[in-house]
């Protein structure tokens, strides 16, 4: 079924166009909404990521699994949506409390996903984007560094903040 609606976007037809939008929505929402600032900046990166898959589409391989290739090209629209922006944003230091082990425990036990997400994008827009890219994406340092033109030390670094922060949120939200 998804090589036919392939072949049929790679003939531009709307409808084909419609239903690998519909089918693959959930999806890409679920990666865009990890790197946005807003569940509308998430529908803005992945209605762009679409436009480059329908652009793009006589590239992709018929033959290879196509969630791949359409992750690829929405983390590196997010990507290229970060650079756009980062320069109007600012970033803001959150003041850190320490907690004891056991309540984070039982606090981070009862989150559901929409919250973890909603709980990321209270992050700066530098912080969120390596977060996504190390630990959700599995990027290596290097690479995030080559992908978001900083050091290797700044993207440790914004990890690093990324999850103190992170924490500083999930306590301030369930304590």
């Amino acid at each position: 079924m998804i090589k036919e609606i392939i072949k049929g976007c790679r003939k531009r037809r709307r409808e084909s166009q419609k239903k690998l939008y519909k089918m693959f929505y959930a999806y890409g929402m679920s990666i865009t909404l990890r790197y946005a600032d807003s569940r509308q900046q998430a529908t803005e990166i992945l209605n762009d990521s679409f436009m480059k898959v329908f652009d793009n589409i006589n590239s992709y391989d018929i033959e290879r699994p196509f969630k791949p290739w359409l992750r690829r090209i929405i983390v590196n629209t997010s990507i290229n949506h970060y650079h756009k922006h980062k320069k109007e944003h600012q970033l803001v230091e959150l003041n850190i409390e320490k907690d004891k082990v056991s309540q984070k425990q039982e606090i981070l036990s009862g989150i559901s996903y929409n919250e973890i997400v909603d709980m990321v994008q209270q992050l700066s827009p530098a912080y969120r984007t390596v977060f996504n890219l190390h630990v959700i994406e599995g990027f290596k340092h290097k690479e995030i560094a080559d992908l978001l033109d900083i050091t290797v030390g700044t993207s440790k670094s914004n990890l690093s903040k990324a999850k103190k922060n992170l924490q500083s949120i999930v306590e301030k939200n369930f304590s």
